[in-house]
């Protein structure tokens, strides 16, 4: 029956046929990935706007330098500072409490960057909504439900909490301390908690607020107390990079010039106003921080 079928299908087909020998097998090699510098941004955002704003930064770099750069995403603040250690991030862009994390297993900043402000530091926010009569001061946060961003977040926790201590408020004063759930998107997150009543208080960093004004009323929001000013967002280098990338890398970052376009367009997609030199010391404040607040032990 099946042969006069095959028969059949042959005559109604204009096609030769074509003779498969199961017998010979060829193993099937995935196309390797192309050899690359690797670049990520800490995920204080969701993977999309991490995406969005670096973009044309690193279109920028790719054909300024020759270097193939190529960004990755990160779940977590923890997975980011993992693959920095283990060699699989080699440019890192964090902020400066997780750079001092990064210092100790060898990474070294080079960059360091301008913030729309105009200034090379910046600032956490304590937010609340707009319409919580009891909330006016730092010390009417005692007992209340304390959204943060991250442990390892900056503005996002640890700015604000040393502005708590220094207003002899403790994590224990507190009636929760919770931290935005999941991957990515975890300054927005905040926002939208303390927005939506889940959460008295929450802290960000300076700056969020411009980020979800498409999703929300910020007319909602109040900002209770801004923390003081801290050193910014830094670039940093593995343990190991070549130099000669880093030196190329960094002197096309410091060639951007704000006032020219289309390098003004290129900063401002990247929450940027310029790039600048670093070193490891300027960020010794925010380890004084960490060591008032007990945290390096």
């Amino acid at each position: 029956m099946l042969a006069v079928m095959a028969f059949a299908l042959i005559g109604c087909s204009d096609e030769d046929a074509v003779t498969v020998d199961l017998s010979k097998r060829e193993n099937l090699v995935a196309p390797r990935q192309v050899e690359a510098i690797t670049y990520a941004y800490l995920p204080q955002y969701s993977h999309t706007i991490s995406y969005q704003r670096h973009r044309q930064l690193l279109e920028y770099l790719r054909k300024a330098t020759g270097v193939p750069l190529r960004q990755i995403f990160p779940d977590t603040f923890d997975e980011h500072i993992k693959m920095v250690e283990r060699g699989e991030i080699d440019i890192s862009y964090s902020n400066p409490f997780v750079y001092t994390r990064l210092a100790e297993v060898g990474a070294t900043a080079f960059a360091g960057i301008v913030e729309p402000s105009g200034h090379p530091d910046f600032q956490g926010q304590i937010i609340c909504r707009a319409d919580s009569p009891d909330l006016k001061t730092i010390e009417d946060c005692r007992g209340k439900r304390w959204i943060a961003v991250d442990p390892e977040s900056a503005g996002g926790y640890l700015f604000p909490l040393g502005l708590f201590f220094d207003n002899n408020i403790n994590v224990s004063d507190f009636e929760t301390v919770d931290f935005a759930p999941g991957p990515g998107g975890k300054q927005e997150k905040v926002v939208l908690a303390v927005h939506a009543g889940a959460f008295d208080i929450g802290t960000i960093r300076k700056g969020t607020l411009d980020v979800v004004a498409g999703k929300i009323n910020l007319d909602d929001i109040r900002v209770l107390a801004q923390t003081r000013l801290y050193p910014g967002w830094v670039y940093a280098a593995r343990k190991g990079l070549d130099p000669e990338v880093v030196q190329a890398i960094a002197h096309a970052m410091f060639a951007l010039n704000y006032r020219r376009e289309p390098d003004r367009e290129i900063l401002s997609s990247a929450g940027m106003h310029g790039i600048i030199p670093v070193q490891d010391s300027d960020y010794d404040p925010v380890r004084e921080l960490v060591g008032k607040l007990g945290l390096d032990q």
